[in-house]
């Protein structure tokens, strides 16, 4: 998540202070990603750094204004005109947790994934409630209808992203479960045929019971 672009855009509407970004920030994106006025001034001090903003003034109040400058406003012209990259993505807790999950002694790699689908499902669920409450924000035409917008973006992103999490579970536990099959069938047919597999092959990783035997 970048921080100083999102700042960035949200001064390009005017002029606003460190608390007034952090407010505004999670009203754009409804706390999804809840910033602390920590971060808000340590970032805007780079960007001042940078010369990307600048300050301008205080309130009535004597809170210090920051406003974009034209190096700002460049850098958030390059930021929305180009892609995010993908090619280097970021770590996922989960796809680690099912890789080291696969061969170490004594985890159910089933159950981790049952248990994960439910945290899941009921992450989508939320989500997909909240998506109906922004829905509904939008046709009643309130003040704030930009916010509920852009809310609203978050949110499907979310319902999407949970959608494909619970689907790549099903699949990993189907995997999981085809492996165990092949490699009880091979069990049974050394078993029959004692000497017929490769003598000081390692054992293979357990799914709910039964060896998993790795790709050759």
């Amino acid at each position: 998540m970048s921080i100083r672009h999102g700042l960035l855009a949200l001064l390009e509407t005017g002029a606003r202070y460190g608390s007034q970004l952090r407010s505004d920030f999670e009203s754009r994106t409804g706390a999804t990603w809840p910033l602390n006025v920590g971060q808000v001034y340590t970032t805007l001090n780079r960007l001042e750094r940078d010369g990307m903003v600048a300050q301008d003034g205080a309130d009535e109040a004597g809170h210090a204004l920051y406003v974009i400058t034209d190096r700002g406003r460049a850098e958030l012209r390059d930021w929305f005109a180009t892609p995010v990259d993908r090619t280097n993505p970021p770590r996922d807790e989960l796809a680690i947790k099912l890789a080291m999950a696969v061969g170490t002694p004594g985890v159910d790699i089933r159950a981790v994934i049952q248990s994960q689908r439910r945290h899941t499902v009921k992450a989508m669920q939320d989500c997909t409630r909240l998506k109906a409450q922004a829905l509904a924000a939008i046709e009643s035409g309130g003040s704030a209808e930009r916010d509920d917008v852009a809310w609203l973006l978050v949110l499907e992103q979310l319902i999407f992203q949970t959608e494909a999490e619970a689907r790549w579970l099903d699949h990993c536990e189907m995997r999981l479960i085809r492996l165990s099959a092949a490699t009880a069938r091979d069990e049974r047919a050394a078993a029959e045929h004692p000497g017929a597999s490769p003598a000081g092959e390692p054992a293979a990783p357990a799914v709910g019971g039964h060896p998993v035997r790795r790709p050759g």
